[in-house]
């Protein structure tokens, strides 16, 4: 990576090579990482990524925005009234 390259984890943790990164952060072989997921959670409080002046550490809450807790939250009412809707249809149908 570029020293001016930013790390970009909000996947899984084991897929990158922590101590790696570490050592490439603090010899500024990149520029910084961004992080919300690692090998260990919680992360202790003694891990180095909370001193890095190089790292953006969020608790696993990288992903959220407005408009995909919208989507999910919409997804999951509308999955409730199509399961509530079918159960609605069959207990009709039994009493026919």
């Amino acid at each position: 990576m570029k020293p001016t390259a930013w790390l970009i984890n909000a996947s899984r943790g084991p897929i990158v090579e922590e101590q790696a990164l570490i050592s490439a952060l603090r010899s500024k072989q990149i520029a910084g990482a961004a992080i919300d997921v690692f090998d260990t959670e919680p992360l202790s409080p003694s891990h180095p990524f909370r001193t890095l002046d190089n790292v953006l550490a969020t608790p696993h809450i990288g992903y959220v925005s407005q408009g995909l807790y919208r989507t999910f939250y919409e997804d999951t009412v509308s999955n409730l009234r199509n399961w509530l809707d079918s159960r609605w249809s069959v207990s009709s149908n039994s009493q026919s």
